[in-house]
């Protein structure tokens, strides 16, 4: 009997770091991906390291007729909407893009699914990302009034049209592929930076928050098995520990070899956020009872590998290497 042909896979924020990671896990598995990025954000290095067999598509998510020419072209089986204004602090500056981003562009994506099953028969399956950012002390922040309106969107779309469509509150997931706009690639970038030699200081804010960091590599392994579940639903995906901020950095400067990182921070009372949840940490028993899935990689693992990663970035000056993605190609 012929092999069936793999699903075709749309990815929108597919230059971001869960949609390298979520793409090349599907690449791997058969499927064919095609990935969406805004125009300028698909640089032509770091597509060339960790995307070269996936099919780019430039486009505006806010663009409503060109998304649904997109999904009529395409026909997706299965759609990943990870496009996102991912700041926090970046959505109390850009409200209206925040929102058009975060919320609209799901509901212009959900029509246009409905719409290519109207017309065609086709069915798709549709996941959101949400954030954890929608509990807490910042859940009237911009950024996670505009992810608790995408939920309302998933659950409608689910419930009274049929769809089978499912988002996940993600916790905070890093990895190599983090940017220096995150504190957390920040951190690490700086760490890596200053054993160099090529810089003295790093500047934070509240070191007291404490959040569930896990690894984007096995978040997106959560994403696809919600996608592929035969029911969907609405889950929180996470490791279910916590780690203070200023755990992360110890961890970071241990990791390249410094005992004392005290001598190099300094604390900018600028940097703090104008609401931020002292504690956010997920419960994992929904996800490994519906979807058996756990994060497999420990805190202190990922961070070690973020600054081996930094380090290697500041020797050799080359940001984007699919080595990085994989702990094991750095361990001497």
């Amino acid at each position: 009997m012929r092999d069936q042909p793999g699903p075709t896979v749309l990815i929108t924020g597919v230059t971001g770091q869960d949609g390298i990671y979520l793409a090349r896990l599907l690449r791997r598995r058969g499927a064919r991906v095609v990935g969406v990025a805004p125009a300028g954000a698909a640089l032509p290095e770091l597509c060339s390291a960790y995307l070269a067999d996936v099919e780019l598509a430039t486009l505006d998510i806010c663009d409503r007729e060109g998304v649904r020419s997109l999904v009529t072209a395409t026909r997706p089986d299965e759609v990943y909407n990870l496009a996102a204004v991912s700041s926090v602090a970046r959505s109390w500056d850009e409200p209206e893009i925040t929102r058009a981003v975060n919320h609209e562009a799901v509901e212009t994506l959900v029509d246009a699914l409905v719409s290519l099953r109207a017309d065609t028969g086709h069915e798709s399956r549709f996941f959101q990302a949400s954030s954890a950012e929608v509990l807490g002390s910042a859940a009237h922040s911009p950024y996670a009034r505009a992810k608790a309106a995408a939920e309302d969107v998933v659950r409608e779309a689910r419930e009274r049209k049929g769809l089978h469509a499912s988002s996940a509150r993600l916790y905070n997931h890093e990895s190599p592929l983090r940017t220096t706009a995150f504190v957390t690639g920040k951190i690490t970038r700086a760490v890596a930076e200053i054993v160099a030699g090529v810089r003295s200081e790093l500047r934070l804010g509240n070191l007291d928050v404490s959040r569930d960091w896990g690894f984007a590599g096995d978040y997106v392994e959560a994403m696809h098995r919600m996608v592929a579940a035969d029911e969907p639903q609405d889950l929180p995906i996470g490791t279910g520990r916590a780690h203070r901020l200023a755990d992360l950095l110890a961890t970071a400067f241990e990791a390249a070899g410094v005992d004392d990182p005290a001598r190099f921070v300094v604390s900018d009372p600028d940097l703090l956020r104008p609401a931020d949840t002292a504690v956010l940490v997920a419960d994992p028993e929904p996800a490994a009872a519906a979807l058996g899935w756990r994060a497999t990689t420990t805190f202190a693992d990922l961070v070690r590998h973020m600054v081996a990663v930094d380090r290697e970035r500041v020797r050799t000056g080359v940001d984007h290497d699919a080595r990085y993605l994989e702990a094991s190609a750095l361990q001497e």
